[in-house]
C-alpha cells in the first residue's frame, strides 16, 4: 500500500513529538505543500533518546544492492493526506475541510481527576451510514444475535466508537473493517465469558476452536470439511470467520498475522481471568495488571494502519519500543474500561474483578480510595504512553511510524470518548 503520510495532528501525541514528526515530513519531500509561516521549526531530537540502535539504523537504512535504491524507508517522499469528511474522501490537494471544536458532549460522565483528551465529535454522516451497515452484518450476514438483544446491540453505539477511534479512515469502507471485528471480539467475550451464557467451564476449548476463525486449521482433506462446517456452529465463530474475511481482503499478510499474534494474546487473557475465576482467586495487583495486559484493547489500536490505508513495516512493528508502546496504549485504554464500567460489573451476578476490586482486597483500601487509586494507575500508564510515543517519533522520524503513532493515539482518545459519553451502558460510583 502507498504511505499516505501523516494524519492530521491529535492531542494524545506530546506536541514536541508532533513538531519533530511535521518537520521531518517537509523535509522529507512532501509534493505540493507548501510551508507556511506556522510551520514549526526544526527541533532536536531529545539527548535522552540518542542515535537509533543498530538494528533500527538497519531497516532505516533499507536493502542495498541492484535495483533496491526505491525501498529505504528514511528517504521516501510522502504527501500528506487531508482527512475525509462526511463519509466521502477528499482528494490529496484539496482544502481541508473545518474540524469540530474538541470537547466532550453535555451529556458525558467526567471521573474527576483522571487524565485524558477530549476529541472532536465523531462524523455524524459517517456515524450513521457505519451504525447502519454493522447492524445489517450483524442480523442479515452472521445471525448474531436474537431479536432480544437488539436494544443492547444498539445501545453499544458501535459505529459513533469506530469513527471516533478512526477519524482518518479513507473510506466507510475501511471503518467497517475494524468495526465487524470489534463487534465479533464483543460477542466472543460476552457469549463465551460473560454477560450472555458465558463460563470459564470450558473456555479453553471454546477459544481454541474460535480462534481457528481467525487463524485457519491446516489439516487433512478428510477433516477440513468437518472444521469448515464449525465455523457456522455459534454466532461467535460466525462472527469472527465473516470479519476475519473482510479483514484479510484489505490488509497484507503481515498486517493479517500481526492481528492474529494480537487475539492469541486477548485470548490467553481471557483464560487467565477465567481460571481465577474458576478456583475463585484474586490476583496479586501486578497479576492483575499482568493479565489486563493480554485481556486488554490491544488488536483494536495495532490495525490503525489498515483501516487507515496504509502499512507500518513488519520490521518497525515488531521493535521493542513500538512494542511497549502498543502495550501502554492498550493498558490505559483498558483501564479505562475498569473504570467507566465499574457500577455495572457490580451489579452482575457474582464477583467480576477490575482493578479497583483488587486494589480494595490486596491493599486494603475502601472502595472510594481503590478507584481513585485506579485513576491514579490509569494517568501513570496514559504518560508513560505518550513519553514513549515522543522519544520513539523523535528516534525513528519514518512517515509511516509517524503516521501510526499517531493513529494509535487517536485510538486512545476515541475510547475514552466513546466510554465517556456512553451512558446506556455506563454509570459512575457516587464517591464525589
Amino acid at each position: 500500500m502507498p504511505e499516505p503520510g501523516l494524519s492530521p495532528l491529535q492531542s494524545s501525541l506530546p506536541s514536541a513529538a508532533a513538531h519533530f514528526g511535521a518537520h521531518v515530513l517537509a523535509q522529507a519531500g512532501a509534493v505540493g505543500v507548501e510551508a507556511a509561516d506556522t510551520a514549526p521549526s526544526p527541533l532536536p531530537v531529545p539527548a535522552a533518546v540518542g542515535e537509533p540502535g543498530p538494528d533500527l539504523s538497519r531497516i532505516l537504512r533499507g536493502p542495498s544492492g541492484l535495483g533496491t535504491a526505491g525501498l529505504s524507508l528514511a528517504a521516501r517522499p510522502v504527501e500528506p493526506p487531508v482527512p475525509p469528511v462526511s463519509g466521502v474522501p477528499v482528494a490529496s490537494g484539496a482544502p481541508a475541510p473545518e474540524v469540530p471544536a474538541s470537547g466532550a458532549p453535555v451529556e458525558a460522565l467526567e471521573i474527576p481527576g483522571l487524565y485524558y483528551h477530549p476529541v472532536p465529535e465523531p462524523d455524524p454522516v459517517r456515524v450513521e451510514e457505519v451504525s447502519r451497515r454493522i447492524k445489517d452484518w450483524a442480523v442479515d450476514e452472521v445471525e448474531l444475535f436474537p431479536e432480544e438483544w437488539e436494544g443492547q446491540f444498539d445501545g453499544f453505539s458501535v459505529g459513533r466508537y469506530m469513527v471516533a477511534c478512526h477519524p482518518d479512515a479513507p473510506t466507510v469502507d475501511h471503518l467497517m473493517i475494524a468495526t465487524r471485528l470489534m463487534v465479533a471480539e464483543n460477542a466472543v467475550d460476552d457469549i463465551y465469558c460473560e454477560d450472555h451464557g458465558g463460563s470459564p467451564v470450558g473456555l479453553g476449548g471454546r477459544l481454541l476452536l474460535a480462534h481457528t476463525a481467525l487463524d485457519p486449521l491446516h489439516t487433512t482433506a478428510e477433516y477440513q470439511p468437518q472444521w469448515a462446517e464449525s465455523l457456522h456452529a455459534d454466532s461467535p465463530r460466525r462472527a469472527y470467520r465473516s470479519a476475519m474475511e473482510y479483514f484479510v481482503r484489505q490488509s497484507t499478510p503481515s498486517q493479517a498475522d500481526r492481528f492474529r499474534h494480537d487475539m492469541a494474546r486477548l485470548h490467553l487473557g481471557y483464560l487467565a481471568e477465567g481460571a481465577w475465576a474458576e478456583t475463585d482467586h484474586t490476583p496479586e495487583v501486578w497479576e492483575y495488571l499482568a493479565m489486563r495486559q493480554y485481556n486488554n484493547f490491544r488488536p483494536c489500536p495495532t490495525i490503525t494502519d489498515t483501516v487507515g490505508g496504509y502499512e507500518l513495516p513488519a520490521d518497525l512493528h515488531a521493535q521493542p519500543a513500538m512494542q511497549r508502546v502498543l502495550s501502554l496504549a492498550g493498558n490505559a485504554s483498558t483501564i479505562v474500561n475498569d473504570l467507566y464500567s465499574y457500577t455495572k460489573e457490580l451489579a452482575g451476578p457474582g464477583r467480576h474483578l477490575n482493578l479497583p476490586v483488587v486494589l480494595a482486597d490486596r491493599e486494603g483500601l475502601s472502595e472510594r480510595d481503590a478507584y481513585l487509586k485506579a485513576v491514579e494507575v490509569h494517568n501513570d500508564l496514559m504518560r508513560d504512553f505518550e513519553a514513549e510515543s515522543a522519544a520513539l517519533a523523535a528516534a525513528c522520524p519514518v512517515p509511516s511510524l509517524l503516521r501510526f503513532l499517531k493513529g494509535v493515539a487517536v485510538w486512545v482518545d476515541g475510547n475514552h470518548y466513546w466510554h465517556q459519553t456512553n451512558t446506556f451502558r455506563y454509570s459512575l460510583p457516587d464517591f464525589w
